[in-house]
């Protein structure tokens, strides 16, 4: 499996891909190796917290090996899987730090996955928190999500220094052009448009064709 990631991550790069993540959350495989609630191995990949991560640190190592020093490696976690018993913010931390120490460049935190309906306080950055403990213990930057859909709620986990990178899914799907208006919001300035919208002039946080 590990010779499969590292292998994937080549081709990716030869395609034109300019970062690779690991996705160690969510309940994907990983995550599964991971939380105590579904490694109910006793080998050398299940038991102790290093023995569970040992496949993820193994990975990371082949596919750092695969893609070179200067292609960015990032690692999603899910810090907690909101269930007693189960995978931890501590543990997040540790394996976070031991994933660091193996060259990983960026850590996003996106929580839950290995149960069907765990009991989650969801509100407006309600995952912010996990992203700064984990920076504190890790060293590396972070990514934090979690219902940020706003541009300004987001301005300000950047600006005071809870997370390194906001990342937004839902209020893209809501709007595609959410990054135009999120920099008029801010009065930003934007340049990325495609060529057909670069007769558009902006009218608050609207477009207004001009023709």
């Amino acid at each position: 499996m590990t010779r499969a990631f590292a292998d994937a991550a080549r081709r990716a790069v030869a395609a034109g891909f300019d970062i690779i993540k690991l996705h160690a959350a969510h309940g994907y495989l990983f995550h599964q190796l991971l939380s105590p609630l579904s490694n109910n191995r006793s080998a050398a990949y299940g038991g102790t917290l290093e023995d569970r991560a040992r496949d993820l640190l193994e990975t990371i190592d082949a596919v750092r090996a695969a893609v070179g020093d200067t292609v960015p490696l990032v690692v999603r976690f899910s810090p907690t899987d909101w269930v007693v018993g189960g995978w931890s913010l501590a543990e997040t931390q540790t394996v976070a730090r031991w994933a660091a120490d193996h060259g990983i460049d960026l850590i996003d935190l996106s929580s839950r996955g290995t149960v069907p309906a765990p009991s989650i306080p969801a509100g407006p950055g309600y995952q912010v928190p996990f992203a700064t403990a984990v920076r504190a213990a890790a060293g590396v930057p972070v990514v934090t999500v979690g219902l940020i859909d706003e541009p300004h709620q987001a301005e300000q986990i950047i600006g005071t220094g809870l997370a390194d990178v906001v990342m937004a899914g839902r209020a893209f799907l809501r709007d595609p052009n959410f990054a135009l208006h999120a920099a008029a919001a801010l009065d930003v300035g934007l340049d990325y448009a495609p060529t057909p919208y670069h007769r558009a002039t902006w009218l608050s946080t609207c477009w207004s064709w001009n023709f």
